[in-house]
């Protein structure tokens, strides 16, 4: 064997995480199916399913554009999973945000989508129990320059009537949770199936969404049981539950005539394991504007979903496709 002749699938392990990825989901397939004839992107016609593997791995391990780009370069895991011989010449900084322009929101929403059809085909999903949430997205803004330009115009405060005038990220708004956490930024909002802990639906909506007013993005359908925390016991949410058919199992507030503590002691325990469900979700904006936080936060859903699917050891989503 000469030096060039490296031949990169012996050389990655067979218990390698990235195999076990590879294994699990043929991204050729993925690519496929949301292919609207713009296939090919950069100086060297790179193909849609490498994209969206370069795209998978920049998430999954949190790179920079440029990270992504020393790492393609050097690591011949990365070069073997996105189908780059070990002296091929792979992409630079600027293929990632041509790339991320050129598939867009809404072809990432079907990927995202296709991924959880075909759990479902294989009844990895099956629609009975439901868990949602909501969590923080925060903007990297310089917040306070912005607050000192609004109040310096004379306005009294940047808040949510001001800060279109002010902030760099016009679509981002103020929130809070409870009384005292305040974020600046989005939130994302997500329904996950509790029988294999995959992501059914995700969704970003500004910060001063309620989550019960965002609930409505991420609601199953099919007569599903949906658990959430209180913020899913108010009208807004309870009467979406009774327009698509689904029963309520929120945890009630201490107020309200119905609350049964014990009920909601087990509704608690019942929840507690998805919980952690943001825990690896990026909690900062990478991007600014509405569409490009949903394209991050279906980014995340895709990688989680992808471990999960590692993780309960699935056979192959798109076998035989």
């Amino acid at each position: 064997m000469t030096f060039y002749d490296i031949d990169l699938e012996k050389k990655i392990e067979s218990n390698h995480e990235l195999r076990k990825i590879n294994e699990c989901i043929d991204f050729s397939s993925v690519a496929y199916r949301v292919n609207s004839g713009k296939s090919e992107v950069g100086r060297h016609g790179y193909g849609l399913d490498c994209g969206l593997k370069c795209l998978f791995l920049q998430f999954m391990y949190d790179h920079s554009d440029r990270e992504m780009e020393k790492q393609l370069r050097y690591n011949m895991a990365y070069q073997w999973f996105c189908g780059f011989s070990a002296f091929e010449q792979t992409p630079d900084h600027s293929f990632f945000s041509r790339f991320r322009k050129q598939i867009g929101t809404k072809r990432l929403a079907k990927v995202f989508q296709i991924i959880v059809d075909k759990a479902k085909d294989q009844h990895l999903i099956r629609s009975v129990f439901h868990f949602v949430d909501a969590t923080s997205i925060v903007t990297k803004n310089t917040t306070w320059a912005e607050r000192d330009a609004a109040i310096q115009a004379g306005e009294s405060a940047l808040n949510n009537r001001t800060v279109k005038q002010y902030s760099a990220d016009k679509q981002a708004r103020f929130g809070c949770k409870g009384k005292q956490k305040f974020w600046f930024g989005y939130k994302g909002h997500v329904g996950v199936d509790m029988s294999s802990g995959l992501i059914e639906k995700a969704a970003v909506t500004p910060a001063n969404v309620s989550d019960q007013a965002g609930f409505k993005s991420i609601c199953p359908r099919d007569g599903q049981l949906v658990f959430g925390d209180k913020a899913y016991c108010l009208k807004a949410a309870t009467d979406e539950m009774a327009r698509r058919g689904v029963t309520c199992g929120a945890i009630l507030r201490q107020n309200m005539k119905r609350k049964n503590n014990d009920l909601d002691r087990w509704r608690s325990s019942v929840r507690a394991p998805f919980e952690g469900v943001f825990s690896k979700f990026e909690k900062r904006a990478r991007y600014r504007g509405h569409a490009k936080v949903q394209f991050q936060f279906f980014m995340d859903a895709i990688v989680h979903n992808v471990k999960r699917l590692v993780a309960i050891h699935a056979p192959p989503l798109f076998q035989g496709a």
